[in-house]
């Protein structure tokens, strides 16, 4: 994946080492009130659509975002679980060239006619865009210089992410269009919750973020939490035969020393994430 844009600020890749975010006194979105929108008519039909407003709805109370907690701010914002507020289909098509002081305009203009919520001190917009669709910013050019960013507007009334598609060269490094989208978009949400003004959580060296400093490492995540790429596991499970002696296992994986974990809903669907730094582990979790 190319640099990922915060704000305005390019970010170049840089060893993890040493990295450790400080907090600069700004604000924090405590409890997430996420609003997903999604800019054009070719959104009515994309399935892409109703997966990531699924990946929202599981994201506001998930393990990743429960990572985020080592962020608060004792005594005034502690960081926990949100909300999926709403979620905003435009059938109009944007231009097929739009700067980030377009994609300003565009959100205030929604808010004020209101079609979408207004924001409080937890909102944080994410804005969609159709295959195509091109967008600027101080320079650099999405899918060829960055497929993801989250700013704020200079009143501060405004905390949002633009996500590119994510099915361009230089964007789709996962499996499928959904993994590479679902990794972008948490990677800019657990900035813009920890880091929303531009002015909360960054490595002081770097100006990285949480998600810059791990950028593109992933893991995938559902509802029972994380599986880990390693590790020493045990096996266990029951077996059934049918008439011609086939067997049928039922296996469950479970890391060794560890209680079983709670198995996810059988329809549970598992989700693509970026890593995030902690300071806690000083590693890339």
């Amino acid at each position: 994946m190319p640099h990922v844009f915060v704000g305005t600020t390019p970010r170049k890749k840089v060893s993890a080492a040493g990295a450790q975010l400080t907090y600069h006194g700004g604000p924090l979105l405590a409890n997430v009130k996420l609003i997903t929108i999604y800019w054009g008519s070719v959104w009515v039909a994309d399935p892409l659509r109703t997966q990531l407003d699924e990946f929202a709805d599981f994201f506001v109370s998930s393990s990743l975002l429960d990572q985020l907690a080592e962020y608060s701010v004792a005594g005034s914002q502690t960081i926990g679980h949100g909300t999926h507020a709403q979620t905003l289909l435009v059938t109009s098509d944007p231009p097929a060239n739009l700067a980030d002081a377009d994609l300003q305009s565009f959100l205030t203009q929604q808010i004020a006619n209101g079609t979408l919520e207004a924001p409080d001190g937890n909102t944080v917009y994410a804005l969609f865009l159709p295959a195509g669709v091109t967008v600027l910013l101080n320079g650099a050019q999405s899918c060829r210089d960055f497929c993801g960013y989250h700013s704020v507007t200079p009143d501060g009334q405004i905390v949002y992410i633009v996500d590119t598609y994510d099915d361009c060269a230089g964007c789709a490094f996962a499996a499928n269009v959904l993994d590479s989208s679902t990794a972008v978009f948490s990677h800019e949400l657990c900035e813009a919750i920890t880091d929303p003004h531009l002015d909360g959580w960054f490595d002081d060296n770097t100006g990285f973020e949480i998600g810059d400093i791990c950028e593109p490492q992933t893991k995938v995540i559902n509802m029972a939490g994380t599986l880990a790429s390693s590790g020493s596991y045990a096996i266990t499970g029951t077996g059934t035969a049918d008439a011609a002696g086939t067997i049928t296992a039922n296996l469950t994986l479970t890391p060794q020393g560890a209680p079983p974990p709670t198995p996810p809903p059988p329809t549970g669907q598992s989700w693509v994430v970026q890593k995030e730094w902690s300071n806690a582990e000083g590693a890339c979790v």
